[in-house]
């Protein structure tokens, strides 16, 4: 081994390697000692705030306004019912109205609210706001409650909605079966009628012709 190689070993084993240790376990305790970040879906715009910020009831709320308003995205954004939101859907007044509350409204009052505790954490929490009988931490209850009772008008809305072309579906299918059967009905008792009028006529002729060979009889039996 030169001694150049040497070097370079000895470089490898006492200053590479300990240093990439160091980093590595540095950004591992990093990453375990960072606090946890909010995640919702349909709401990104909250990723940066740390769970521990907000109470455990606004988070229970932002939970079910996230599952429903994802839920709603796809039912008024989806027009063409082809699994996807694209620009070849048709845009509605309801679904920009979803995508405001989500991608603005609700952001902001929280961010409001995370400028209120960031004033006074306490106070937030047990101080009426001036000229209303709520606090800080309510004041947003109040907005996200809001919210999540009209998320819940519109999903019952298009379930009837649905529901009633289901059942609309259901009595043209059915109209169209009985006007089927009555048709089928109608044409065999013409088909009988025919039969006995082609029969009676036969039997006629044989009661004018005493002589009847084999194919009238044969024609009779039929």
């Amino acid at each position: 081994m030169t001694q150049i190689t040497a070097m370079l070993v000895m470089f490898v084993l006492y200053g590479v390697l300990p240093a990439a240790g160091l980093y590595l376990g540095y950004r591992g305790i990093k990453k375990v000692t960072a606090p946890k970040m909010l995640e919702y879906k349909a709401m990104p715009q909250l990723g940066y705030i740390p769970e521990k910020s907000l109470p455990d009831a606004v988070k229970t709320v932002l939970a079910e306004i996230n599952k429903k308003g994802d839920k709603l995205r796809v039912i008024y954004g989806d027009t063409n019912n082809d699994g996807k939101i694209d620009d070849t859907d048709s845009v509605t007044e309801t679904y920009i109205m979803i995508q405001n509350l989500m991608d603005k409204h609700i952001p902001q009052a929280v961010a409001d609210y995370r400028r209120l505790h960031d004033l006074d954490g306490a106070r937030v929490d047990s101080t009426k706001i001036k000229h209303s009988n709520v606090t800080g931490k309510e004041a947003l209850l109040e907005v996200l409650g809001t919210i999540n009772v009209q998320f819940d008008d519109l999903l019952d809305a298009s379930y009837h909605q649905d529901g009633q072309k289901l059942l609309v579906t259901n009595r043209y299918l059915q109209q169209r079966f009985d006007n089927s059967a009555s048709n089928m009905q109608v044409q065999r008792v013409t088909n009988d009628t025919l039969n006995d009028d082609v029969n009676k006529d036969v039997i006629g002729k044989s009661i004018q012709n005493p002589t009847i060979d084999k194919t009238t009889i044969d024609k009779i039996k039929l």
